[in-house]
């Protein structure tokens, strides 16, 4: 079928135009909006964008989900949890403001009959509240559910413009995009046969945080360091994401993705590529995303018979976090007894290209970890110590760059500096920046800053189809040697530890060890 052609709108400007684009006003349909992510995330971001008057005053939510709410109930079970997330900051009087924006549709979207009157009341809210047809959908719903959602907007009429609604149509796609190579193509198939490319939005929510953007302003405006981004001068890189937390209520859908898919695929090989890329020629999505695509392309792909030796998984058994004894992910809720999937993966990858040529990149994602933390660590090559090795110095540290994503968002550099006294002693010490310290606040929350460039169009910060394809081929080798032998490769460790020991060798073979967080 042909996809009409979306209208250009004042707010479609280059990414980095310097001030501030309010987006028009236009509505935001969620789907599985009595879900977790809407409660916890979507809805409290949305809140913050308010409270900032980042909101165009036509702006409105409105959620679809089988849960038989009204507009009240469905208000007020949000600002619940908006008060409990939010702790302090909540503001009464900015929450009844807010919530005037938000509606409810109870409709089940497995059911083609429902979509004629939800397409009644996007008409009829878009006509209250002077709303020009612009329609944002996002899709928070179990993957299984993402094709159906898009060929019902399809079958309602609501995802082209047309004389009585014109304005853009977007869709917003959560992560997994897709189980694996295959599922995803056939999937972008199906959305792609609705909504073009240019207005398919992939949100990977890492992506939205402030250190995350930052790695492009480190890496390409500070003399100090570009020079040394290559491999003459890095050892290797380290990316860990550590969560101290089990799969709470996501038991069900989490044994069906796992950490590989859940954290390796997206998170992890997005900052490999940003931490990668050469310079794009400006901070246009397509621009930006050229160079991620370049860079994912460039990685080596690891050959069935190696993928043992590069990946290493495990699962979680029975400990103890911050001296609270936890479960097993076993005996978590909704998960099978026998379990074999990982909640744990650490792999190591290199990039064929001239700048990273023999510079390992290590990468590790677990739950119930020893403690919650996201950076992305830079080891710098020794320098020559010849000159200090008969003093009366311990043993010397190379340089050490580290880039903490959460909880602390900031940046850390380790470097040697003589000691006090008589002696020439080289100790290393520490220089720290604290993004909250340095700018007065807190970095605004990552789901925020994506909904607002999926109301602006700006789709910098989401990943194209192309970029996900790669990713999964660089998966594929992974999955496959899996699907083969689910307990392949298969190692548990104690809850409140760093993982299982077998992932250690990952890097002792080759003389490196993890970085302690």
């Amino acid at each position: 079928m042909a996809v009409p052609t979306e209208p250009a709108t004042r707010a479609e400007l280059p990414a980095g135009a310097g001030a501030v684009v309010l987006p028009e006003p236009c509505l935001l349909v969620i789907f599985g909006a009595s879900g977790d992510l809407t409660r916890r995330k979507l809805v409290p971001s949305l809140f913050t964008l308010h409270r900032e008057n980042l909101l165009a005053g036509g702006f409105a939510v409105l959620g679809v989900s089988r849960t038989p709410y009204d507009d009240s109930t469905f208000r007020s079970m949000l600002e619940e949890v908006a008060r409990r997330e939010l702790g302090p900051a909540f503001d009464p009087a900015s929450w009844t403001e807010f919530a005037d924006r938000l509606f409810y549709h109870p409709g089940d979207i497995l059911d083609s009959d429902g979509f004629p009157s939800l397409r009644d009341r996007v008409r009829s809210l878009c006509e209250e509240r002077r709303i020009p047809g612009n329609l944002l959908f996002y899709l928070s719903l179990a993957p299984k559910h993402y094709a159906p959602a898009v060929r019902g907007i399809a079958a309602s009429g609501l995802s082209a413009p047309g004389e009585a609604m014109p304005g853009f149509r977007r869709v917003v796609i959560e992560k997994p995009f897709g189980n694996d190579l295959a599922d995803a193509r056939a999937l972008s198939g199906d959305v792609s046969a609705v909504f073009p490319e240019e207005r398919v939005f992939r949100i990977d929510h890492y992506l939205g945080k402030e250190t995350v953007q930052n790695l492009l302003v480190f890496r390409f405006a500070n003399g100090i360091f570009e020079p040394l981004w290559n491999r003459n001068y890095i050892d290797h890189v380290q990316i860990t994401m550590a969560e101290d937390i089990g799969v709470g209520t996501r038991g069900e859908s989490y044994d069906g993705a796992g950490a590989a898919r859940d954290m390796l695929q997206n998170h992890l090989l997005q900052l490999l590529a940003l931490v990668g890329m050469e310079p794009p020629i400006s901070l246009s999505a397509d621009d930006v995303r050229d160079e991620k695509l370049k860079l994912l392309r460039s990685v080596e792909p690891v050959s069935p018979e190696g993928a043992g030796e590069a990946c290493v998984r495990g699962q979680y058994t029975a400990g103890k976090i911050r001296g609270e004894a936890v479960p097993s992910y076993r005996e978590e809720k909704n998960v099978p007894p026998g379990s074999l999937t990982e909640t744990y993966v650490a792999a190591r990858f290199t990039i064929d290209n001239w700048r990273w040529a023999g510079v390992p990149f290590y990468l590790r994602s677990g739950k119930r970890l020893g403690s919650r933390v996201s950076e992305v660590a830079i080891q710098f090559r020794p320098a020559p110590y010849r000159l200090f090795e008969e003093t009366a110095c311990g043993p010397m540290e190379s340089n050490l760059l580290v880039l903490n994503l959460q909880p602390d968002e900031g940046i850390y550099l380790r470097f040697g500096a003589k000691s006090p006294g008589p002696a020439i002693c080289v100790r290393p010490v520490q220089l720290r920046f604290s993004y909250e310290q340095a700018f007065g606040s807190k970095s605004p929350p990552a789901y925020g800053r994506l909904l607002l460039d999926a109301m602006l169009g700006d789709a910098t910060l989401f990943p194209r189809e192309d970029i996900v394809e790669v990713s999964w081929t660089l998966l594929d080798p992974f999955l496959a040697r899996w699907r083969e032998n689910p307990g392949r490769d298969l190692y548990f460790y104690p809850a409140g530890s760093f993982g299982p020991r077998e992932a250690d060798t990952l890097l002792s073979k080759e003389g490196r060890a993890w970085r302690a967080p």
